[in-house]
């Protein structure tokens, strides 16, 4: 297939290989974990103070067993996801600390933001794995705000969803939970209920939450994504070669240990790295260097045989607007069409990760309902080229009444839900909305019609039981 991004060749893929394995054994990865410690040395790998040197046969044996794709399971059977290959998820947004309204007013993260966005996954047709800390809940206390996400994102969405983890024991909690949505920690062995995110510290290390959480899962059965944010710049180099063989070392040095934790454990290569931008020293994720460094790490997943990650609908604007289109757009196609599996952030996210917006994500989600129909294979047949019925109209006629056009019409074209194709005087008479008025109208709809998912009342009451008794009392949001 004919494409200009650039690919990678075999000569420019070994050679970042060959320097990230000269970063690992010979500068290291600090790991500020007692246990991980432990786990390196136990399983022969050179530990001084709390860096670890692995030698490149000790890397490459041990990711060797993951899987190059896996599926992650639901409490609704048939709305199982499957990462890897040619399969791939959309999520909504990760991570934010503030909300963006409707008219560009920015203010802190509420709990019940946080089950407006699980709705909007829910009633989702595009969107079809659920996310976790969609937005961070200010009015949650942090000790416990794991449990009221989590637990909301079960109950309440129906779809597979993102693990816990915040630190060891938000990863022991998210574990603890699906054994009793599921039945036991036994049932949890065999495939996944989660997948969770768990970010180096650029440059070189693992924070003692990241780390931890790694192995937590892992043991738990638990799908993990390692990735690495690193700007250019400031936390990595500024070439982006260098970047690469930067975040390859840190990216291979987590799987590696999820792999000794657990081998042949399902876990997910990842990155976001972008560009600084350097008249402010902020992270740019609107910046074209995003989606080039998207393509690389697609290409250094698939060398290793693993699912890749990366961000989707993503921009450094601050509101609804052209900006938030063009950048999410471009983004999210490339993601889409790089071959990245697991697409975090496809959903609402605005200002470089400082925000995000229930319009936006109505707006990023049609997008991906685009983009997704723009990759899926056409079939090329005598039926759908269909020769009589071109000699039957011949020159001159026109398609409208044919019987084929009726039968395919709804489905062989993609119909928008968001986007205007209207003429101007139906788009004058239906009020003369701009697409993020449209968008705020969508939000309320799905809302105000969603109903949750009918589970058995004894589930509901194992989950609730057990994350209460996990709070240690201090009482939960979620009911």
């Amino acid at each position: 297939m004919f494409t200009r991004m650039q690919t990678l060749t075999i000569e420019q893929i070994n050679r970042i290989h060959q320097a990230s394995m000269a970063i690992v054994s010979r500068t290291g990865i600090v790991f500020n974990d007692d246990e991980c410690l432990d786990i390196f040395k136990k399983n022969g790998v050179k530990v001084d103070g709390k860096t670890v040197y692995p030698t490149e046969e000790q890397v490459m044996k041990a990711i060797s067993g993951a899987p190059a794709s896996f599926e992650v399971k639901a409490l609704n059977s048939e709305k199982t996801a499957r990462i890897g290959g040619d399969d791939f998820a959309l999520l909504p947004g990760y991570g934010a600390p503030f909300i963006t309204g409707p008219g560009g007013e920015m203010r802190e993260g509420l709990f019940s933001d946080y089950e407006k966005f699980v709705k909007l996954v829910a009633t989702s047709k595009t969107i079809n794995m659920n996310g976790f800390l969609m937005v961070e809940p200010s009015d949650c206390p942090p000790a416990t705000a794991h449990l009221d996400m989590f637990v909301s994102g079960l109950l309440n969405c129906d779809k597979p969803l993102m693990g816990t983890p915040l630190s060891r024991r938000a990863a022991r909690d998210c574990v603890e939970i699906l054994a009793a949505a599921y039945g036991g920690h036994d049932k949890l062995m065999d495939r996944p209920a989660t997948v969770s995110l768990c970010n180096s510290l650029s440059p070189l290390q693992f924070s003692e939450e990241m780390a931890s959480s790694i192995v937590e899962l892992a043991r738990g059965g638990q799908a993990v994504c390692v990735a690495a944010l690193i700007m250019t710049g400031s936390s990595g180099p500024i070439t982006l070669p260098g970047v690469l063989a930067l975040q390859n070392a840190e990216i291979l040095a987590g799987l590696t240990l999820a792999q000794l934790v657990r081998p042949g454990a399902p876990v997910i290569y990842g990155s976001t790295s972008s560009a600084m931008d350097m008249k402010s020293g902020s992270l740019s994720i609107g910046a074209p260097e995003l989606s080039m460094l998207t393509a690389f790490t697609a290409q250094m997943a698939r060398h290793y045989n693993l699912p890749c990650r990366s961000g989707g609908g993503l921009s450094d604007a601050l509101v609804v607007d052209a900006q938030a289109g063009a950048e999410s757009a471009l983004a999210l196609f490339n993601a889409i069409n790089s071959g990245v599996n697991f697409v975090l952030h496809a959903g609402g996210i605005l200002g470089g990760y400082i925000s995000i917006s229930l319009e936006k994500f109505i707006l990023d989600e049609e997008i991906g309902a685009m983009v997704s129909r723009m990759v899926r294979p056409t079939v090329i047949d005598d039926e759908t080229i269909d020769l009589a019925a071109i000699e039957k109209v011949g020159p001159g006629g026109h398609y409208l009444t044919e019987p084929k056009t009726f039968k395919l019409c709804r489905r062989e074209i993609y119909q928008t839900r968001l986007m205007s194709r209207q003429t101007p005087e139906a788009w004058q008479a239906a009020g003369s909305r701009d697409l993020a008025e449209v968008a705020a109208g969508q939000v309320r709809e799905r809302l105000e019609s969603f109903t949750a998912p009918d589970f058995p009342a004894s589930l509901k009451r194992d989950i609730l039981k057990t994350a209460h008794k996990l709070s240690g009392g201090a009482g939960l949001k979620v009911a």
